[in-house]
């Protein structure tokens, strides 16, 4: 029964990425933000340590990388529950998983001694939702960025940034902002990616094209962070169950290499 619902959930997981594929490739919106996704399933988990005034000021001051300022993040303005923060890790992913829990906005990167390093993150509009598990394959600092056909149909303003065109140069008003995280499943490209924003305002909101956005700070802390290769996790569900399905699935992994031991 487990190995039948894995596999139907694979299957939704590719037809989802097909069919959502020009919208995702944009990774983006001009649009207000508008909260369209439910309220947060759950409580937000304390911080382990909780970081003072001095340390936050330093955490997202201003900076400059590869020839870009990076402009403060105004953290006050922000929800402190979405400030990047160690946690125990709530997933039941192993450590070097990327798990992303939609309705509640985070991001979490499992660590090896029970912690999660947790960011706040902006996520799809409804109807660009996406879920599933596939494979942080490849990274770009300071990515360019090539809105698809479809969003260059509604906007054409934007046919100066297609891929003919060469897409947008890198810089801090590019939609992908500091660095960009290629979601792939199967060697296939799903078009879904994990991104930096100058758009501090949209964290923990529901905005964007399908991508998952985070301040420009954290994006850049997480890619030094990140394994090569790393496993990623999309949930639409409540954490708390999609932790037992993991756990489930890393017993029946052990069980099988357990068999197949001489």
């Amino acid at each position: 029964m487990h190995l039948t619902t894995e596999l139907m959930s694979r299957r939704a997981f590719v037809i989802g990425s097909l069919s959502l594929s020009a919208g995702l490739a944009g990774c983006t919106t001009t649009a207000p933000a508008v909260e369209t996704l439910p309220p947060p399933s759950e409580p937000a988990a304390l911080p382990i340590e909780s970081a003072g005034d001095a340390e936050l000021d330093a955490r997202y001051a201003a900076f400059e990388d590869g020839g870009h300022l990076v402009p403060a993040i105004p953290y006050r303005s922000i929800d402190p529950k979405f400030y990047r923060q160690r946690v125990i890790n709530p997933t039941g992913e192993a450590a070097g998983t990327v798990v992303v829990d939609t309705p509640n906005r985070f991001l979490y990167l499992v660590e090896a001694n029970g912690t999660a390093m947790r960011y706040g993150v902006g996520i799809g509009r409804d109807g660009f939702a996406w879920q599933g598990q596939g494979v942080i394959h490849w990274r770009q600092p300071w990515p360019r960025w090539k809105p698809p056909a479809d969003m260059i149909a509604r906007q054409p303003h934007l046919e100066q940034y297609s891929v003919a065109n060469g897409g947008m140069e890198p810089g801090i008003q590019n939609p992908l902002g500091a660095r960009a995280l290629y979601i792939f499943q199967n060697g296939q490209d799903t078009l879904y990616r994990l991104h930096g924003s100058p758009e501090w305002q949209s964290i923990g909101k529901a905005v964007s094209s399908g991508c998952v956005r985070l301040l420009n700070h954290d994006i850049v802390d997480l890619y030094t962070r990140v394994p090569y290769h790393a496993p990623i996790v999309v949930h639409q569900g409540p954490l708390d169950s999609a932790a037992g399905t993991a756990a489930k699935r890393h017993d029946d992994t052990r069980s099988l290499t357990a068999v197949r031991v001489p």
